[in-house]
């Protein structure tokens, strides 16, 4: 059987395309069946977050949060002025912070809000160990 290089013998295997023009357009390629060793489909797409959160920021945050909160802390003579000036500062903080994630900074919203839960929880060990002595300061 000896076959003419005009007659039916194209396709897979033969060496020639099964038909001309390709059935894909142009600029795109076949893609092979893998074997699943080596996956090889269309890379997996990379989304960036638009404000990464950076180091710095977040220093930059706890700095200025600390400082807000030792302000305050300063402010009061008695323990219970101190325990309401630092949860009103908190609170303050708090809210500072969440703005500072709605507009994009959210690396100086977890260092402001990480140094006003410090300083919260500071200010409760105070009212904690007042009212184990007997004296609920903050009424």
């Amino acid at each position: 059987m000896n076959r003419d290089m005009n007659d039916s013998a194209a396709g897979p295997g033969t060496g020639r395309p099964s038909s001309w023009p390709p059935d894909q357009p142009p600029g795109t390629r076949m893609m092979r069946t893998t074997t699943g060793l080596f996956p090889g489909g269309p890379p997996r797409p990379i989304f960036r977050e638009p404000f990464p959160v950076r180091g710095g920021a977040v220093a930059l945050g706890m700095v200025g949060g600390g400082l807000w909160m030792m302000l305050f802390g300063l402010l009061a003579s008695t323990a219970g002025g101190y325990a309401w000036i630092t949860i009103i500062a908190g609170v303050v903080a708090w809210l500072v912070a969440l703005a500072l994630v709605r507009t994009g900074d959210r690396g100086a919203a977890v260092g402001i809000a990480m140094s006003a839960a410090v300083g919260l929880s500071i200010a409760m060990i105070v009212v904690a160990v007042r009212w184990v002595g007997g004296d609920w300061i903050l009424w």
